[in-house]
């Protein structure tokens, strides 16, 4: 027997409940299903559990800068088998919760992994639903390393879970999550090795910001290979060997744990998509404007699915208020990624928002330019922090803040100020006049203009 919906959401996460909720709350019958628990990427084994890790290693680290200035004692360390605990008070609950609130709201949710029958019709376990519309937001998964040995690396999700912390650890990528857990991992006491395959850490960020960030990287002792091309992943026992290929160098690096963190991909293969008439393109399920199907006007994507904004969790809320829109009321709304901040949780944080340095040169944008390194300002000493910088991109005739570059503390905030800015049309001149509260982070925003 098939069952009907006005609508299917493929997912749980952020995308997918924002889109259950809204179509719900227009008296729409909704279903929603996901394989894995409910809740989603953000917070089940991203974000969330990713910032109380950093929590913890930034409370120790805050502590041992602030020896010998006025804290004394013994020195702190993380208890990893203490921290996973915690961290698993905040994530175990969720799937629990999100079934309540589906149901509490009258939205039907089924476990198991869904496929396509038809444009508008799913399979799921031995039962067959269909629908008005289907929405795909089912996040992402870890891109395929694509050697011999990748099935002997575990990925983010496995690292979060560690009942233990290896002592050699070595992380197969550089964005985000090599940067972040190399953070966490070293502060917890474990010798770090990143492998990057491109000529630096973390490419969607300010290339001359990075490379201040990366003196923190060296005073952990975290060794860093760039132009590194790993071979194959060997296991004897419980130690692993990585060949690779760095600068003309051939090496075996050896190690208690191998983290893949080469990056995530949209969780396409699951579906039989072209079962559905979906057309997919270089990975990516081909969207117009309005975050629909091209070849199948029934289907609209979000999130990681669609693949048009940044891969952020806000982006994905953005992106699920847009689809709902356009499938209640009909095509009339188009994402606004302008201005959406993004932050590295490294210790200090890296955040960044709107164009770099070399995108709006590229542009042949007209800007003046305000950056330096600020490790001497108040911000930075008073927590004995020896990273902080700033560079700020201004347009010239409008006064309009074409991108902000952040290092150091407390910019994992700041970056909003000058989100907002952007996205709202905020002038340089606006902030300047702006009066902050003394002294914050926020404060040393008109010093950066």
């Amino acid at each position: 027997m098939t069952r009907s919906y006005d609508l299917i959401v493929i997912g749980t996460g952020t995308a997918a409940s924002v889109v259950a909720s809204r179509c719900r709350a227009a008296g729409w019958s909704v279903a929603v299903m996901d394989y894995l628990p409910f809740g989603g990427t953000c917070a089940l084994r991203g974000c969330d559990p990713k910032k109380v890790l950093v929590g913890a290693a930034d409370a120790t680290d805050h502590v041992g800068r602030m020896r010998d200035r006025g804290v004394e004692g013994g020195i702190p360390s993380i208890a990893w088998q203490e921290l996973i605990a915690f961290k698993r008070t905040f994530t175990d609950p969720v799937p629990a919760m999100k079934e309540k609130d589906f149901a509490n709201h009258g939205i039907d949710f089924y476990h198991g992994s869904a496929q396509f029958r038809g444009p508008r019709s799913v399979t799921i376990g031995n039962e067959t639903l269909e629908a008005r519309f289907v929405v795909l937001a089912a996040g992402a998964v870890p891109r395929p390393l694509s050697i011999p040995g990748e099935q002997h690396a575990i990925d983010s999700t496995g690292f979060l879970e560690l009942d233990r912390l290896p002592e050699r650890i070595i992380l197969i990528g550089g964005g985000y999550i090599a940067a972040e857990f190399a953070h966490t991992a070293t502060r917890a006491g474990a010798k770090v090795t990143i492998l990057q395959r491109r000529d630096r850490l973390l490419p969607r960020f300010d290339a001359e910001v990075v490379g201040w960030l990366m003196k923190k990287f060296e005073q952990l002792g975290i060794d860093v290979r760039l132009d590194a091309t790993v071979a194959r992943i060997d296991r004897n026992g419980d130690e692993f060997s990585v060949a690779v290929s760095s600068r003309g160098k051939d090496e075996r690096l050896a190690a208690d744990l191998v983290v893949q963190a080469a990056g995530r991909v949209p969780d396409l293969s699951r579906l039989k998509l072209d079962v559905g008439g979906v057309e997919i393109e270089d990975g990516r399920i081909r969207l117009n404007d309005y975050l629909q199907s091209v070849s199948n006007p029934a289907v609209y994507a979000a999130g990681d699915f669609a693949s048009k904004g940044p891969p952020l969790t806000p982006v994905a809320g953005h992106d699920a208020k847009v689809v709902a829109e356009n499938i209640l009321n009909g095509n009339r709304r188009k994402p606004n990624y302008e201005g959406v901040p993004s932050v590295a949780f490294t210790i200090p944080p890296l955040a960044t928002v709107g164009l770099t340095e070399a995108a709006a040169r590229e542009r042949g944008l007209k800007f003046r330019m305000q950056h330096r390194e600020a490790a001497s300002w108040y911000t930075a000493r008073h927590v004995a922090e020896t990273v902080y910088g700033f560079k700020v991109l201004i347009e010239e005739g409008t006064d309009k803040i074409l991108g902000a570059h952040l290092v150091g503390p407390r910019v994992d905030e700041v970056i909003n100020v000058f989100a907002l800015a952007i996205r709202q049309g905020i002038t340089a001149a606006d902030l300047k006049a702006t009066i902050f509260a003394y002294p914050t982070g926020a404060s040393d925003i008109g010093y950066m203009l």
